[in-house]
Formats: structure tokens, C-alpha cells, sequence
């Protein structure tokens, strides 16, 4: 039994079809070319509980996959052990994820693998490289950026969140609007007042769907106001 005769047990044509549509794997898409064998996240995750002694040298082919859910089990894998691994395994682990970077190439991927495992280990270290991130070419790494902060919310740090999401004002891609609006419609959960003075002054530079995400639990009569704002 190996975790490729695994995951090819449990593939679905059908399914798989949804997904690469779901997931924009068509030309000049995000996610152009991805593979999908059609497993649910459900079926990825008990595989991932069945093969999580595979060792980082295991795990390497499987994050430089071309099918999505070898990699997505990967990263189920990595960010489970993260949390139980002492401080030496769990320097590894990161290093590894910095070094293998590119199989994390979809949303899904980045919104597993970076709050529980970008965000955990900068916590307490230095930050910058979030912020090199955020001013990448890639999707991916700038997505890596702000959803690594949603950690750093969890404990209260507000900060890098509000810096890098002002950061990402003039971002191009959609799917940085729907993530730095996310979180910051989560600092909003935590402290509405520290969101409202984000938006104060930077509503009206805002991507629009940004700002729809950030304002999304505020009475319907203050987000209006928001939305109302001039795009400067």
C-alpha cells in the first residue's frame, strides 16, 4: 500500500471536472494547467492521517506534484506535524516549506498551509520575509504574506495585517482583494475600531471587493457609508 495507490483508489472523473472549473485550471487562468483527481477534502485529510509519519524526503515529491491533492495532502501532513513537533523539527519543517514553495500554488493550498504554519513560526521572529512576500511577482507568495497574518490575529497582533493589506492596495488579482479584505474583516471581528480607522483612511483606495469583504459584518447603514466613498 502506498499513498499514490491511496489517493488513485478514491478519484473521481466527475468530481474532477467540477474542481478544475471550480479551481481555474483553464488556459491563461490562475490555477492554468493543475491536476485534479477529484477527491473531496474530506478523503484528503483521513489519507493524510493514514501517511502522516511520511518524512520530509517522502514529502518532497508529493509537494512537487502535478496533481493538486498530493499536494494538498502534503500540506495536511506538514501543518498537522507543525503543531506537535519540538522547536528544532518544527525549524525543518519550515525551512522545507520556504524551499518547496512553488507546489503551494493554488488558494486552498496557501489558506492550509500558511496560518498554521507561516504564521505560527514568525510569530515570534522576524517578519520581514512576509512583507518581501507581499511585494512579489507571485500570487501565491503574496497571498502567503496577508494570510500569514491571520495567526498573528488570532493572539492580537493586529499590525502586520493592516501593513501588509495597505501593502497590497494596488494589487491586480482578485484573489489578494478577497484575502487582505478577509482579514481584515477579521481584525474587524476582534477590535471594530482598529478596522474602522484602517478604512477611514484607506477605503477609498480599496479594491472594491476588498472592501466589500472587509465591511461585510457591519450594519447595512455603515456599510453603505463605506461604500459610498469616492475611489480615489
Amino acid at each position: 500500500m502506498t499513498i499514490h495507490s491511496e489517493i488513485s483508489k478514491l478519484q473521481s472523473k466527475t468530481r474532477a471536472k467540477v474542481l478544475q472549473r471550480f479551481f481555474k485550471t483553464g488556459p491563461g487562468e490562475y490555477a492554468e494547467g493543475d491536476v485534479f483527481l477529484g477527491l473531496t477534502v474530506g478523503q484528503s485529510r483521513a489519507i493524510a492521517k493514514q501517511f502522516k509519519e511520511l518524512s520530509l524526503l517522502e514529502l518532497t515529491p508529493l509537494l512537487s506534484s502535478p496533481i493538486h491533492e498530493e499536494r494538498l495532502i502534503s500540506l495536511i501532513i506538514l501543518s498537522q506535524r507543525y503543531r506537535k513537533a519540538d522547536e528544532n523539527e518544527q525549524k525543518k519543517i519550515f525551512a522545507f516549506l520556504i524551499k518547496n514553495r512553488k507546489g503551494i500554488n493554488n488558494w486552498d493550498l496557501v489558506d492550509t498551509i500558511a496560518p498554521a504554519v507561516f504564521g505560527p513560526h514568525l510569530f515570534d521572529k522576524d517578519r520581514s520575509i512576509l512583507y518581501k512576500y507581499a511585494k512579489s511577482k507571485n500570487l501565491w507568495e503574496r497571498r502567503i504574506a496577508i494570510i500569514s497574518t491571520f495567526y498573528f490575529l488570532r493572539q492580537q497582533d493586529f499590525r502586520d495585517t493592516l501593513q501588509i493589506a495597505e501593502a497590497l492596495l494596488n494589487d491586480e488579482h482578485d484573489l489578494i482583494h478577497k484575502a487582505a479584505g478577509w482579514m481584515l474583516r477579521e481584525v474587524g471581528k476582534r477590535d471594530v475600531k482598529t478596522l474602522k480607522s484602517f478604512l477611514n483612511k484607506n477605503a477609498g483606495r480599496m479594491p472594491r471587493t476588498m472592501l466589500r469583504y472587509a465591511i461585510e459584518k457591519f450594519p447595512e447603514q455603515h456599510r453603505q457609508r463605506y461604500l459610498k466613498i469616492k475611489r480615489k
